[in-house]
């Protein structure tokens, strides 16, 4: 609508005063569609205004996204080490890489007689095990199928308390598996799939690594992290594995605590066991590492803030280079409608009436720019969930249009006053 057109609306509606006097939503409502009508009328300038708010939303709204599905996978994928546990280790996880070399020559590796010891003096705990795996993975073989490698480890029995590994069909390995060293295995559902495709595995010979197992049970499907399978796996006994593959075994101890407000002072209790049985001085660091979901959680956190440090600053470029655009465009518009703003002010608009409502009008601008860029940050969202993982959260959509409102009225505030200060006897004499 031009202004000479919103001008005669405003004369010949007798009530029109009364409109921008009756409250703050009418003005409101009326500013906003004029800014619609103005995106409409100047389709290739409005697509110019909004690039940079649109650009800024989007990225913010992506990287958001990206995040939250890799803060929920991490979570529910790498950091899950089951319900109230922790892990012993040679090495603290996601440590820095100088910190990583340092503890490669200082720390020794937890041996079966570390836990045997953990296990017999620690108190409180609901279970502790201990697994170690062949690297690299050994050739699994059935008939004339074979898989070139797969995870082979060792567990103890007590591992079915805390691992993901349930069975699906069979059983599990047995405490007596365990205590005679007997030669049979646990697999998972890729092992099953691949070399047993029509015949039911439980009591078939599966060589791997040139040693033969009587299969016992078949988990259910665990699935991948970052697309690769878990499902592909071969458990045995941990004292057949040190007798058949690695005979200085090196372990990661599972320790599962009855609750939460336990698991604190269960890794208190270790630390204090370890230290003492290898003999660390107060003053030096730990020889062993002690492990905790919240450590690759707060690793992982650590990360994502650089990122998303990196990510405001390129969203800040593009939304000052959008409010600086929305703001020329405002300039301009103001020039435009000067004959209309002094017939608004001629019949009774005040100062605050007409601030308001370019206000108003550069904050819907990039309002719907932001609108616009949660469209399209949705829409990659899903395409990068397709391949990857994303989620978009509801704090994003309302930061998102929120920050890119805020920037309008921002850069709207020259404009506007440019535009209640007007004269209104010289902006009457305005050349329509």
């Amino acid at each position: 609508m031009s202004g000479v057109g919103q001008a005669q609306t405003s004369i010949a509606n007798p009530r029109g005063k009364v409109r921008l006097r009756g409250g703050f939503w009418a003005p409101a409502r009326e500013a906003f569609w004029i800014a619609l009508e103005e995106l409409r009328s100047h389709k290739l300038r409005s697509i110019l205004t909004l690039l940079g708010i649109v650009i800024a939303t989007t990225t913010l709204i992506v990287v958001m996204s990206v995040v939250n599905g890799m803060n929920v996978y991490i979570a529910t994928k790498i950091a899950n080490l089951g319900t109230n546990t922790f892990v012993l280790h040679q090495f603290k996880w996601a440590q820095g890489y100088e910190a990583y070399l340092k503890a490669l020559r200082r720390n020794r590796p937890i041996r079966i007689e570390d836990y045997e010891y953990v296990r017999d003096t620690l108190l409180g705990y609901e279970a502790i095990s201990a697994i170690a795996q062949l690297e690299p993975g050994p050739e699994a073989r059935y008939g004339g199928h074979s898989i070139e490698e797969v995870n082979l480890m060792g567990i103890t029995a007590s591992h079915a308390y805390i691992g993901r590994e349930k069975a699906q069909w069979g059983r599990y390995i047995s405490e007596q598996d365990y205590r005679h060293n007997t030669r049979v295995c646990f697999i998972g559902q890729d092992i099953a799939d691949k070399l047993f495709p029509s015949i039911d595995p439980i009591g078939k010979e599966l060589v791997v690594g040139g040693q033969s197992f009587s299969i016992v049970g078949v988990a259910e499907k665990v699935g991948s992290t970052f697309g690769i399978s878990q499902d592909n796996f071969v458990f045995i006994p941990l004292g057949t594995f040190r007798n058949l593959f690695m005979p200085h075994l090196e372990l990661i101890v599972f320790v599962k605590a009855p609750d939460s407000q336990h698991l604190r002072e269960l890794e208190d209790e270790v630390r204090v066991i370890m230290r003492a049985r290898r003999h660390v001085p107060y003053h030096e660091d730990d020889t062993f590492g002690i492990n905790a979901s919240d450590t690759l959680m707060s690793a992982w956190q650590n990360l994502t803030g650089s990122i998303f440090a990196v990510t405001i600053g390129i969203v800040a470029v593009f939304m000052v280079v959008g409010g600086i655009v929305i703001m020329n465009i405002m300039l301009a518009t103001v020039t435009e409608r000067t004959h209309e703003i002094g017939i608004r002010k001629s019949v009774g608009a005040r100062r605050s009436d007409i601030l308001w409502q370019f206000l108003i009008e550069a904050a819907a601008l990039a309002g719907i720019g932001g609108l616009l860029g949660v469209l399209i940050a949705y829409g990659i969202a899903r395409l990068v969930a397709a391949v990857f993982t994303a989620e978009v959260p509801l704090s994003a959509v309302i930061v998102g249009i929120t920050l890119s409102t805020l920037v309008g009225l921002f850069f709207g505030i020259y404009p506007a006053r440019r535009a209640a200060d007007l004269d209104p006897i010289q902006a009457l004499r305005a050349e329509n």
